[in-house]
């Protein structure tokens, strides 16, 4: 399953040269993979009473055309890794603009981190599916386990 959602660049996300700026692009990855996770019965409260949540070890942001103020991206989320366990994961980002051309890339390398005792964990049975259930890039890799 593909997902993607519609998000308009704002005044926040500009930098001083009049596009869009490194950081809003990670934010916006957050944005897109926090939505997912939400349609998937897993909002940012959920997490929080389950006490355990994505945390992100590596971000790798690749730009391809500038996007300015007021322009609207479709930003895509795509499962390009994941351990046998699910404790790893590597999640896509991709930025499409209104004329199709590809603005950015950000693949994003992570674990689910277990709020109280502050190690990594396997996800719950209902979001390895949901992880399972994203659609997988090309090179889609297993990735080794984030246990020890």
């Amino acid at each position: 399953m593909s997902y993607a959602i519609e998000l308009l660049i704002g005044w926040q996300d500009m930098d001083m040269n009049g596009h869009m700026r490194n950081t809003a692009y990670l934010e916006k990855a957050v944005d897109v993979r926090l939505s997912y996770f939400a349609t998937q019965g897993f909002p940012a409260a959920e997490f929080n009473r389950r006490r355990f949540g994505p945390v992100i070890m590596i971000d790798e942001v690749r730009y391809h055309r500038e996007v300015g103020l007021l322009e609207r991206l479709r930003g895509t989320l795509a499962l390009s890794g994941l351990a046998l366990d699910g404790s790893r994961f590597r999640l896509r980002n991709e930025f499409w603009r209104d004329d199709e051309q590809l603005a950015a890339r950000i693949d994003s390398t992570g674990g689910w981190l277990d709020l109280d005792t502050r190690r990594l964990v396997p996800p719950v049975a209902e979001l390895a599916l949901a992880l399972n259930m994203l659609g997988r890039t090309d090179d889609f890799a297993e990735l080794p386990s984030s246990l020890r």
